[in-house]
């Protein structure tokens, strides 16, 4: 096949979306403190109740002591929370930027610009300002019930805000795809009708 043949029969170039939040402001949208506390306790408890589980049904398997902690029940137990951790913290906001605790109760986290939220940001928000957080004794948390944007210790390293509300996107296409090229439309041919006189 040439390389002229093959120009053809390549695909055209995909177009490259970029999503642009309009009328995006933090302080109209900021989160309730209340439904912030609702969406954290939400995600601790389902959290939690898979390792609880998976101890719970090795105790009924008839396992206990060590025996109990170190049976194959309790390891998918932990394997299972730690997947799931990764899933709700990371996976979740970076695509929809919800938690299940967040779509739950109606929350989103987002960018300050109000898009959504990047690996690095959530990274940083989740594996850093929440010990952080934690660390303040839950001062880190409640500061968000008083700043005017709503944002916490975890927030403000993250470069994240929580919001309550639909965002509305606009989408501006940065690239224009190629116009195919083929045959060309003739244009329709007008007959004259040959006058008999």
């Amino acid at each position: 096949m040439s390389a002229r043949a093959a120009k053809k029969v390549s695909p055209a170039r995909k177009n490259r979306i970029k999503q642009v939040v309009v009328g995006f402001d933090g302080e109209l949208l900021k989160a309730p403190f209340v439904l912030r506390c609702g969406a954290l306790l939400i995600d601790y408890i389902l959290l939690v109740s898979i390792p609880v589980i998976s101890l719970l049904l090795g105790r009924l398997n008839g396992e206990d002591g060590a025996r109990l902690l170190n049976n194959e029940i309790n390891n998918a137990g932990w394997v299972i929370t730690l997947l799931f951790g990764l899933t709700n913290f990371i996976i979740f906001p970076m695509f929809s930027g919800q938690t299940v605790g967040k779509m739950i109760v109606g929350l989103q986290i987002a960018s300050l610009d109000g898009s959504n939220p990047g690996f690095l940001s959530l990274i940083l928000r989740h594996f850093v300002g929440y010990p952080l957080t934690l660390l303040t004794g839950g001062l880190g948390f409640i500061i968000s019930a008083f700043t005017k944007k709503g944002r916490s210790l975890h927030d403000y390293i993250g470069g994240t805000i929580v919001v309550y509300g639909k965002k509305k996107v606009n989408r501006k296409i940065k690239a224009k795809p190629k116009k195919a090229k083929g045959r060309k439309k003739r244009k329709p041919r007008i007959r004259k009708k040959a006058q008999n006189a």
